[in-house]
């Protein structure tokens, strides 16, 4: 299987978003769930974004993904401003570019884990017969033996379900991966399995991974952390990798300064703290 090589475009963000704000309703009764967000995701980095439930995550997956579009703002993806291009283009832009990984896997019941793979690249013209041999070596990498391909989802295990999700995400080598909350409907094992697959497929694909976390295990995992609050973001930082892994596995709480009444995560202790400026840098805030 071919992967997507950055090469000359590594200078092109995978993921910019300009002051973007999302807004629901109208007047009063209407809700903010995303006010002037600006964050720039660089090509090949694995990314966590953390907060509470109702903070925006979902939200910025769907504007990042085309799905949704901004109240105001621009978003950005391979170096093509979304809100430029027509209803067919962005849908073409999901299919070739964006791969999606969700906490409830959204597997097909009826298929077997191959054809589930295949289906994607049947929109994209691939025939079904080399689509299928194209899904078994995706699913292969990922870890799902023979026997298991020819499985229906309800005959695999969580886990296994997961990787099937990863495979088809991946099978029409995408250049950004979305996971949202991939480990929520897993235990720690298959959850930890799923994560270490994540990383790997960053490191050797240079793929750009963009993941939902509520949990700071999970988080652990990346290379850097944004931490949402009330449709902004509150505050970002590197990420301690594997020493936070096994700092949180230990039962250590590492400190995370909260600028505000946000419900605080318990986040992995990196390299320094602070609070996003709009520009997507890391500036200091005094306490």
């Amino acid at each position: 299987m071919k992967y997507w090589r950055y090469g000359a475009q590594m200078d092109t963000p995978a993921v910019v978003l300009d002051q973007v704000s999302k807004r629901y309703g109208h007047g009063s009764q209407g809700i903010a769930a995303l006010s002037a967000v600006s964050l720039r995701v660089s090509a090949g980095e694995f990314l966590a974004i953390m907060g509470p439930s109702g903070c925006g995550k979902s939200t910025l997956l769907n504007l990042i993904a085309g799905i949704d579009t901004p109240t105001s703002g621009r978003v950005h993806v391979a170096g093509r401003e979304l809100s430029a291009l027509s209803d067919d283009a962005r849908s073409d832009l999901r299919l070739r570019t964006i791969g999606f990984v969700f906490q409830s896997f959204n597997l097909l019941p009826t298929f077997t884990a191959e054809e589930n793979v295949a289906v994607p690249l049947e929109f994209m013209g691939v025939r079904w017969r080399a689509a299928r041999q194209r899904a078994a070596a995706a699913l292969a990498e990922v870890g799902i033996t023979a026997a298991a391909q020819r499985r229906r989802p309800a005959e695999l295990s969580g886990g296994e379900q997961q990787r099937v999700a990863i495979a088809r995400a991946l099978v029409g080598v995408p250049q950004l991966l979305l996971a949202d909350e991939p480990t929520g409907n897993l235990d720690s094992r298959a959850g930890e399995g799923v994560l270490d697959l994540l990383r790997t497929l960053n490191a050797a694909r240079g793929l750009t991974v963009v993941l939902v976390t509520h949990s700071p295990a999970a988080a652990a995992y990346t290379q850097r952390i944004v931490r949402l609050c009330d449709g902004r973001i509150e505050e970002e930082r590197r990420s301690g990798g594997g020493e936070a892994r096994q700092a949180i596995a230990q039962g250590a709480a590492p400190n995370w300064p909260v600028a505000n009444s946000c419900p605080p995560d318990t986040l992995p202790d990196g390299q320094g703290s602070g609070v996003a400026a709009g520009n997507g840098e890391i500036r200091r805030e005094s306490p």
